[in-house]
């Protein structure tokens, strides 16, 4: 099939706008955001004061999370809190409510356990990561060796054979420093170490460990990846650098099962004219297992899930279809995503805008956004309406994880950007719980999403 690009449909809608004679004072990328402020300003007050308004949003994430707890991929916790929200979200008037089924990795932690044998004995608190294999049963001891980074392993190789390897990386950013959850049992493995711990990917801890995706390489043996606090990996390296032996014993669980069934949870808010035309919007539903997964990613979708809800209570149906999207399995394997972009290949074509927000509900700032000078100048028009409550912020390198497929195809892509500087003390750990995020905050979100969605949704045939 030939798809049509949804970049397409904006240079068509930039060049009806230039010629129009109810054209005000273009922006340079040939926007009129005049037009965008005087037709739309109305509806986006009416928007944020309720949005501001109403406790919905934060009630059902705290119940979600009270009530289902962690939501890993392949377990009853995730499939009841799907169930939950399909019901609710029927119940909400929403149209055409559905799940679609989705196979996703199905991993289990099991019981795990760290002890440092010498220089003195005590427990150590550690989380195996995402995918890792288990110990034998009667675990892995041996000595360690502590690193900073790949390059001191290299250098070190001799001396890590048969050791477990330890990684301190200072925090780089996550960006910089995951490579040590993602790659670091690979490298281990080349230097022929037994077992690979790292310092948790986080630039703060209360002695609290992080979990989070690890990889393999089909032609090195798979060893045992875990994640330890920040406290527990410096005391270490401070143990090994006075030249200290260093001996640890690891237990770990970890298996993995056969594919398990799950689901997104799609609803919408059909257009009143183009209702083949979509705008997509929301986050992943499942998390880690050791946390609520409140700010990762169930705050993100629930309040995508209640800006529509809150648009089809004002009244303000579009033009365009909304649709919102629950998606699965982001954490270990991004399968919801795909199977997305799989399900709904044939209308990939009709999806003009995909919004993620995976980022927490902090305090919005903006939106990041994917896409070419033409989108972005429909955005930024759009974003003005949101400086009220200073979420007008358009940046580069906008998305997600979810609609990363749709992206690839030439779909624009924009994430909610937040004041996230306290997103890492808590991702992927136990910390993860509704109570580190603020109502209001998450209100704005909504306002901001529902705001966004809304206008660029219902712009006249002329702006598309």
């Amino acid at each position: 099939m030939t798809m049509r690009l949804p970049h397409t449909i904006f240079v068509a809608f930039v060049c009806a706008a230039l010629s129009s004679t109810t054209a005000f004072a273009a922006s340079p990328g040939g926007v009129d955001t005049a037009f965008v402020e005087s037709r739309y300003a109305e509806a986006a007050n009416r928007i944020i004061t309720r949005a501001l308004s109403d406790s919905t949003a934060f009630e059902r994430l705290a119940y979600m999370c009270d009530t289902f707890g962690p939501r890993l991929s392949g377990s009853k916790n995730l499939e009841n809190a799907l169930r939950w929200i399909e019901k609710t979200m029927k119940s909400d008037g929403l149209d055409n409510v559905r799940s679609e089924p989705v196979m996703v990795p199905h991993w289990v932690r099991g019981s795990e356990s760290l002890v440092l044998l010498e220089p003195r004995r005590s427990g150590l608190l550690m989380l195996g990561l995402g995918g890792s294999i288990g110990t034998p049963p009667n675990g892995i001891t041996a000595e360690a060796i502590v690193v900073r980074d790949f390059e001191e392993l290299e250098r070190r190789r001799d001396q890590a054979r048969g050791k477990i390897v330890v990684y301190n990386p200072p925090w780089k950013g996550y960006g910089r420093t995951v490579q040590y959850r993602t790659r670091g049992a690979i490298e281990a493995a080349k230097a022929g170490a037994v077992a690979s711990l790292i310092r948790s990917v986080t630039p703060v801890s209360l002695q609290t460990p992080h979990t989070g995706m690890m990889r393999y390489h089909d032609s090195i043996p798979k060893i045992p990846h875990a994640a330890i606090t920040l406290e527990d990996a410096a005391m270490l390296e401070r143990m090994h650098r006075r030249g200290q032996k260093i001996v640890l014993t690891l237990r770990m669980e970890a298996h993995t099962l056969p594919d398990a069934v799950s689901h997104n949870v799609l609803a919408e808010l059909r257009g009143t004219e183009k209702p083949d035309e979509i705008i997509v919007m929301g986050g992943h539903i499942d998390s880690w297992d050791v946390g609520d997964g409140a700010m990762d990613d169930g705050g993100g979708c629930i309040a995508a899930w209640q800006a529509v809800k809150l648009l089809k209570e004002l009244g303000l149906r579009p033009r365009r279809t909304i649709r919102v999207v629950m998606w699965t399995n982001e954490e270990n394997g991004m399968r919801g995503g795909l199977e997305y972009f799989d399900a709904h290949k044939e209308e990939v074509s009709k999806h003009l805008l995909a919004i993620e927000s995976d980022a927490g509900v902090f305090k919005p700032r903006g939106f990041g956004l994917s896409g070419n000078d033409t989108i972005r100048a429909v955005v930024k028009a759009v974003a003005r309406l949101l400086n009220s409550i200073d979420a007008g912020e358009i940046t580069d390198h906008g998305g997600g994880v979810d609609i990363s497929p749709l992206m690839r195809a030439g779909v624009p892509g924009m994430g909610l950007r937040v004041h996230g500087e306290k997103y890492f003390w808590y991702h992927h750990s136990p910390a993860d719980t509704v109570d580190k995020l603020d109502p209001h905050e998450m209100n704005l979100c909504v306002a901001a999403l529902a705001v966004m969605a809304y206008v660029v949704a219902d712009l006249p045939e002329s702006w598309f």
